[in-house]
């Protein structure tokens, strides 16, 4: 199945890069009591990710972010501290605008939502993180720790 995914996804960028759409994402620097944060491992591509996703049309952006969390973290009712900030990436050839939100979870419990989506999900001690994780997801756990709103390049 994650083969299936990958294949999906390298047809997604490749119609992006045709179309150059415009859209909206939503992440978050979800932590436990203990001050771990949630990262997840998707099936189609490679690395360690804030959980998060795409807003979709008619979607308010924090229902969008309570969905995603739900899906890949099974994470609910989690609590909005602030947004860290709000960022632009012109990977994959879109137009990505991404708002990244501090989280507090309700429950220390995190369980890999979505099997097609997530292949791992795990809480980690900020200065401990996972190999592999992403250049962009450690830009903003820094910015995080140095509590500083973010802007600009994802």
């Amino acid at each position: 199945m994650a083969l299936y995914h990958r294949l999906l996804g390298r047809a997604a960028r490749l119609v992006w890069r045709v179309t150059r759409p415009r859209t909206i994402g939503v992440r978050a620097v979800l932590l436990d009591a203990g001050e771990r944060l949630a990262l997840v491992r998707h099936t189609y591509t490679d690395g360690w990710y804030l959980p998060g996703g795409g807003v979709k049309k008619g979607e308010a952006i924090t229902h969008a972010l309570h969905r995603e969390l739900a899906e890949e973290v099974a994470i609910e009712g989690a609590t909005v501290e602030r947004v860290l900030g709000v960022y632009h990436s012109r990977r994959e050839g879109k137009d990505d605008h991404v708002i990244v939100y501090v989280v507090r979870a309700g429950a220390d419990t995190l369980h890999r939502g979505d099997a097609l989506e997530v292949a791992e999900a795990g809480w980690f001690d900020p200065d401990a993180l996972p190999a592999g994780t992403t250049p962009a997801t450690l830009r903003r756990i820094a910015e995080w720790r140095e509590g500083v709103t973010g802007e600009g390049r994802w």
